[in-house]
C-alpha cells in the first residue's frame, strides 16, 4: 500500500460540481492510487455555479482548513444587468427587471463606494443559518428570509482588462477618477436613472479580492442598484484562496490520470504551503517532543503572535508565543 498523504491538492473546480463532491473525488483518487483512508476536507465552500480554486487538504492538512476558512479570496465575476433573480445568480427566476444600462465610465465611477469596509446582506440563497435551518432551504420552500447585515472588507475591485470598451483600457487597478454629485450614479440611484450617454454595458466583469465572509453575489446586486439598474452574477470564478492561486490548481482530469498512474504525491503540495504567511520557529528535537507533549516552551525568542514550530523540515505544530510558547495545534507527522 502506498504512504499516508499530508499535504493540499488544489482543484480547477469545474462548473456544476459542489465543494463536497470534489473532496469525494479526491478520497476516489486516494483510494484509487492505494493510499490509506485519510481524513479530506476542503478550504472553502465554492458554489456548483462558480468555478476555480478549490482547495483540498488531506491528512494532517485538515487541522488548518479553519484558517483556510478565513483567509481572503479574489474572485472574476460577469454582473449581467437588467433582470435581478430570486438567487442573484443564473439559476433563479428573474424577480426585477430594468431597461437601463450603465456606461464604462458609470461602472467605473461606483466601484470605490464599494471598495474598503462595507455592510452587505447575504443572499436569501446562501448557506446561512436562520433558527438553526439553512436560508436556501427556507427560501425554496417560499419562506421570506431575512439575514442581519454584515460587514465585510473589500480590498481591491477593479475592471477586468479587456471587458471595457477596447483592448487595454478598463480600469485594471489605479485610482479611480472623482466624480461630482451630478455624475455620482449612487446621486442618480436617488433621484432617477444615469443619463444613457456613450456605450451602455449589457454586462461588466470584474476581479474583486475580498475578506472572509464576502457574498459576491450580493456585491453585484448592490453594485447594479447603485447604478440605477439590477442585475445579477453570471460567472464567478475563483482565482486565489489564501495563498492558493489557478497556476496551483489540477483539473479533474488531471487528478484521474494520477491516481491511475499512483502519482498523486507528484500534485500533493506540502501541509506548509497553507502556513506561508505566518513566521517559522525553529525546535530542537527535545523541543519537539515537549510540544508533542503539549508541554510549554520557557526562554525561547520568538516573534509574538502565532508561529509554526519546524524540526528540520518536520512541521511540529502550530503554537501561540507569548510569555512562553504553547501548543494551538499540533500535526501528528514524522520524520522519515
Amino acid at each position: 500500500m502506498a504512504e499516508p498523504l499530508h499535504g493540499w491538492l488544489i482543484l480547477d473546480k469545474p462548473l456544476g460540481l459542489g465543494s463536497t463532491q470534489g473532496v469525494s473525488a479526491v478520497k476516489r483518487a486516494l483510494r484509487q492510487a492505494g493510499h490509506p483512508k485519510a481524513r479530506v476536507g476542503h478550504g472553502g465552500t465554492l458554489d456548483p455555479l462558480a468555478t476555480g480554486v478549490l482547495p483540498i487538504a488531506i491528512g494532517e492538512a485538515t487541522k488548518l482548513a479553519g484558517r483556510m476558512l478565513d483567509s481572503d479570496k479574489i474572485y472574476d465575476f460577469t454582473i449581467r444587468f437588467g433582470a435581478q433573480t430570486s438567487t442573484l445568480d443564473a439559476e433563479g427566476e428573474v424577480v426585477a427587471e430594468s431597461d437601463v444600462r450603465p456606461t464604462l465610465a458609470q461602472v467605473e465611477a461606483v466601484l470605490p463606494v464599494f471598495t474598503g469596509p462595507i455592510d452587505q446582506v447575504p443572499p436569501a440563497y446562501s448557506a446561512l443559518k436562520v433558527d438553526g435551518k439553512r436560508a436556501y432551504a427556507l427560501a425554496r420552500a417560499g419562506e421570506e428570509v431575512v439575514l442581519a447585515t454584515r460587514h465585510v472588507t473589500v480590498h481591491a475591485l477593479t475592471i477586468l482588462p479587456g471587458t471595457g470598451r477596447g483592448t487595454g483600457e478598463a480600469g485594471g487597478g489605479g485610482s479611480q477618477p472623482s466624480v461630482s454629485p451630478a455624475e455620482n450614479p449612487l446621486h442618480h440611484a436617488a433621484h432617477g436613472p444615469p443619463p444613457r450617454l456613450g456605450e451602455d454595458r449589457e454586462s461588466i466583469t470584474l476581479s474583486a479580492h475580498v475578506s472572509k465572509g464576502t457574498y459576491i453575489r450580493s456585491l453585484a446586486r448592490d453594485i447594479a442598484l447603485a447604478l440605477g439598474t439590477v442585475g445579477h452574477v453570471t460567472m464567478l470564478r475563483r482565482t486565489k484562496a489564501g495563498p492558493f492561486a489557478l497556476a496551483d490548481s489540477i483539473s479533474l482530469d488531471k487528478l484521474e490520470e494520477a491516481a491511475r498512474g499512483a502519482a498523486l504525491q507528484e500534485l500533493l503540495l506540502p501541509l506548509t504551503a497553507g502556513l506561508d504567511d505566518i513566521p517559522v520557529l525553529a525546535v530542537s528535537p527535545d523541543q519537539a517532543i515537549a510540544l508533542r507533549q503539549g508541554r510549554r516552551l520557557a526562554g525561547h525568542a520568538a516573534p509574538p503572535g502565532l508561529n509554526l514550530a519546524m524540526q528540520g523540515a518536520l512541521p511540529i505544530a502550530l503554537v501561540e508565543v507569548g510569555e512562553d510558547i504553547k501548543v494551538v495545534r499540533g500535526f501528528n507527522l514524522m520524520s522519515e
